[in-house]
């Protein structure tokens, strides 16, 4: 009998602690979902938000985060912000950084980027960024929203899966960047964050209201600046987007096709064929 109890002590040990991470991971915070125009099968990217995306980038991201992946020349491209292409080269003309190259004496060499160069970022390399940021660089933001993501559970992400929702990273990002709280006790350099995993991250809220002016009327929120840099990076990670859900509706459209003509074609053959 004292075997028996002493079993079924561990057995409940063993079951506590099993929970335990369970129980930690349904108090993390998950981010609540945004009406993204670029949400679902027939989803587009908003050509103003996209350009109110770059802008609040280049003002606020860009003294401290890189998109390496993307070329000036992209923001003119059809399916992404489609800013005119002289414009564009003005962007790049005025960029606050420069390009950093090895001139033609075979030494480093800076000059005004082209509108056909890569964004350049604003530290020369990962160590000149990690000696800035008290030892950690500041992550590259191309592929942000593809990057992370967080879990819905059960039932959940079976309807994301029939509802086609592909936007958790977008969510996340907003969210982060809204996230940040007051009144909490940190680590020395850290901040509070209540949708970072951990609650404690060393970027400091970087957003405030007023921060970026827009001319085309938007409102000037925090809420409104961390969604449209958001559809940004979201269109820089993926800025196929539009084509590839044009090509998959055809081709679901065709497989239709086909498959009624099969149908009937099979009909065709074997009307004469008895069982």
């Amino acid at each position: 009998m004292k075997r028996f109890s002493l079993v079924l002590a561990a057995a409940g040990l063993i079951g506590l602690s099993a929970a335990m991470p369970a129980a930690k991971a349904a108090e993390q915070l998950n981010p609540p979902r945004y009406g993204w125009s670029f949400a679902g099968m027939f989803g587009m990217y908003d050509r103003a938000q996209l350009q109110r995306g770059f802008q609040v980038y280049k003002e606020v991201c860009a003294s401290c985060h890189s998109v390496s992946l993307l070329s000036f020349r992209n923001l003119s491209q059809p399916g992404g912000p489609e800013i005119p292409a002289a414009q564009v080269a003005q962007i790049a003309a005025d960029w606050q950084h420069k390009v950093r190259e090895i001139g033609d004496d075979g030494q480093p060499a800076e000059r005004a980027p082209r509108a056909s160069d890569r964004i350049p970022g604003p530290f020369a390399n990962i160590k000149a960024a990690e000696a800035a940021n008290g030892g950690k660089a500041p992550p590259d933001l191309t592929l942000m929203p593809k990057a992370r993501s967080y879990e819905r559970g059960f039932p959940w992400f079976i309807i994301d899966m029939f509802t086609l929702y592909q936007e958790h990273g977008a969510d996340y990002v907003k969210a982060f960047l809204t996230g940040y709280e007051q009144g909490h006790e940190t680590p020395p350099g850290t901040h509070y964050n209540k949708y970072f995993p951990g609650n404690f991250v060393g970027m400091p809220n970087m957003l405030q209201p007023d921060q970026v002016t827009y001319s085309d009327g938007t409102p000037q929120t925090v809420q409104q600046y961390a969604a449209d840099v958001t559809a940004f990076l979201m269109w820089a990670a993926e800025p196929h987007m539009e084509q590839r859900k044009r090509i998959g509706f055809q081709v679901l459209l065709f497989l239709l096709v086909f498959a009624g003509l099969t149908y009937f074609t099979k009909k065709k053959v074997w009307k004469d064929v008895h069982a």
